[in-house]
């Protein structure tokens, strides 16, 4: 006699795939995606207005100061023509009168008196042409564009293949995360299926179950399933959905979180560009010390940029597992000696003292993790601490471990901060990190660098004292 199973039906041979393509994973994956994309195309946008604008400044002022220096010399001869011809621009003497368009005066688009009376006609691509009266005698300035045009279209390209190669991999990454992440659910979706199938269970049952989960989507992950008492069959499996839901909604919110607080790091500097922009468009142009600061600023904003997206990329490398780390046999003494005197040749306002002794203090680390690892907490001692202060390094090993140590005369850290310095973007003091062009994610580096060797902080900080930070980790066997 052949023993009836308890399952009417056998479950599936592949139960996950039944809910592979689960509308949360397609919802998570498909948000993630289009704000990315959002971001690329606004940043696009941007980058093609100020090009155009660019080139029609750029013009603008080639035309008036060739005009100037006609207005000095003269119209030149159709002899003098071809010699012009290797230069960017060309002057024509014209038999007739001048032709085209007369750009719009905006308050924010001042123009030049030299040429102020000309009229334009353009084809960016290749050239700007600007015709003038001058008293019955006209003539026309072509300034070549075809160079620059070149450059930033070559530079449009490489900018779109890198944004499209990004979207592409990150696509693939954040699908296979959010998959990982979401595994509980689908190993509880053949349980489901099993329980479907179990002659014991209501229908009734099943349907609520079935009914909350519907309920429960990427808008909502804060949903939870609220089962009655007399459901003692799918108490357990509602209270592992329930904290699984608890992992993935907090996950979810970090990420979104993240992203918030990058686009609002990305937003400040580029206020700034634009603002120093409209700076050249109104007084700039004739006004060589508001020049060189636009200029100088725009550098530092850019430069600050560069760093912050940067330190984003080795995060984002960090949480996917992408980043790699290649440990080998390494003396942390001899490798903080390079750190030190790298930071006495940038820093030579600053006092660094090393402390170690003769003997290597060997670990099975990667020299270039450690490296940036020590340089971000010597660059917060200095960026925090007062010209000609003093900067500790020491380098000890005690009871099996390494102990890497900084420490500085500086302003401190308050006590209900520092349980959140490694936390990214969390800064103690907004207006002094400003000031001293930090972003808020080095500690964060630091701490993942850290984890990833199997170590460990020690923070010891008074306010208007200075901070003293330490790194632990396994001496190599």
């Amino acid at each position: 006699m052949v023993k009836k199973s308890r399952f009417q039906n056998p479950p599936p041979a592949d139960p996950i795939a039944a809910v592979r393509d689960s509308s949360l994973v397609f919802r998570l994956n498909t948000g993630f995606f289009l704000r990315q994309l959002g971001i690329f195309l606004a940043m696009d946008l941007l980058l093609v207005l100020l090009a155009l604008v660019g080139l029609v400044f750029y013009s603008e002022n080639r035309c008036a100061d060739v005009a100037a220096l006609v207005a000095e010399r003269g119209v030149p001869t159709a002899d003098a023509i071809p010699w012009m011809e290797a230069s960017d621009y060309t002057i024509t003497p014209l038999e007739r009168a001048p032709e085209g368009h007369e750009l719009p005066v905006f308050s924010w688009l001042p123009l030049r008196e030299e040429v102020a009376d000309g009229l334009r006609s353009w084809d960016l691509p290749n050239y700007y042409t600007v015709e003038l009266p001058n008293s019955g005698r006209p003539y026309a300035i072509r300034v070549d564009l075809s160079g620059i045009f070149h450059t930033l279209y070559w530079a449009g390209i490489a900018l779109l293949v890198c944004q499209g190669l990004s979207l592409l991999t990150n696509l693939f990454r954040n699908n296979r995360s959010i998959r990982k992440v979401l595994r509980p659910i689908q190993d509880l979706a053949s349980t489901a299926a099993r329980l479907n199938s179990m002659t014991h269970m209501s229908r009734r049952e099943l349907e609520n179950l079935a009914g909350e989960l519907d309920k429960i989507n990427a808008k909502h992950l804060d949903s939870r399933i609220d089962l009655p008492g007399t459901q003692k069959e799918l108490r357990g499996v509602a209270q592992a959905i329930n904290d699984m839901l608890d992992r993935v909604n907090k996950a979810y919110s970090a990420q979104m979180r993240f992203v918030s607080d990058a686009s609002h790091e990305l937003r400040t500097p580029i206020a700034v560009i634009q603002g120093y922009a409209a700076l050249l468009d109104r007084w700039g142009k004739s006004d060589p010390e508001a020049l060189q600061e636009s200029i100088d600023a725009i550098r530092s904003e850019a430069a600050a940029m560069e760093r912050l997206v940067e330190q984003l990329l080795f995060l984002a490398r960090g949480d996917n597992d992408s980043q790699p780390v290649k440990k080998e046999t390494l003396d942390l003494t001899q490798l903080a000696g390079e750190v030190l005197r790298e930071e006495e040749m940038i820093h030579p306002d600053r006092l660094f003292l090393p402390r170690w002794g003769e003997e290597p203090v060997t670990v099975w680390a990667d020299p270039g993790l450690m490296k940036q690892l020590m340089r971000i907490l010597m660059d917060n001692s200095v960026k925090y601490s007062s010209d000609g202060g003093k900067v500790y390094l020491r380098v000890t090993e005690s009871q099996g471990f390494a102990r890497v140590t900084v420490q500085d005369e500086g302003m401190g850290i308050p006590p209900e901060g520092i349980p959140h310095i490694f936390e990214r973007f969390y800064r103690t003091d907004q207006s002094r990190d400003r000031k001293t062009g930090g972003t808020g994610l080095g500690l964060s580096i630091a701490k993942w660098i850290v984890d990833r060797h199997g170590g460990w902080f020690e923070v010891v900080s008074r306010v208007d004292v200075g901070t003293r930070i330490t790194f632990v980790i396994p001496l190599a066997p």
